[in-house]
């Protein structure tokens, strides 16, 4: 397994990655215009963040998403994981923990990366095993949303 930078030519897979998740996680579909514009947004601006991609024998059968928060009481950044997708064929075979680990080395050997932090849907029960197993832990906080 290989774990690496998403390029242009992982473009399609995210895409399709992401309505899957939708349809998964949330039961809804996603709109197809504006998630495109948002894939290759961050395709073409790693300032917006960073996608991540795992490959098995060069097929691509996963893909996260990091994006940063600034944190002043750390004075670096925290890395949020998130838009995480692994075909179902691939889970449960250690596709998310590779590509977990390859996020964690990478704050591991930065000054300026601080910690990484997720959220899950509190129904999805098991993402949150697999996040205790790697040695995450529920934060105190509560996370609050509005959107248009």
């Amino acid at each position: 397994m290989k774990v690496r930078k998403a390029t242009m030519n992982d473009y399609q897979a995210i895409v399709e990655f992401q309505q899957a998740m939708a349809h998964e996680t949330e039961g809804i579909e996603l709109h197809l215009d504006p998630l495109e514009k948002g894939v290759k947004a961050v395709l073409e601006d790693p300032n917006k963040g960073i996608y991540y991609v795992a490959e098995i024998n060069k097929q691509v059968v996963s893909s996260l998403l990091t994006t940063y928060e600034w944190s002043d009481w750390r004075n670096g950044t925290v890395l949020w994981i998130q838009s995480v997708y692994v075909m179902p064929q691939y889970r449960r075979r250690g596709v998310y923990r590779s590509m977990y680990s390859h996020i964690k080395s990478m704050v591991l050997s930065s000054d300026d990366l601080k910690g990484i932090r997720l959220y899950a849907d509190k129904s999805n029960l098991a993402a949150h095993k697999t996040y205790e197993n790697l040695g995450m832990n529920q934060d105190h906080y509560i996370t609050f949303e509005w959107l248009k």
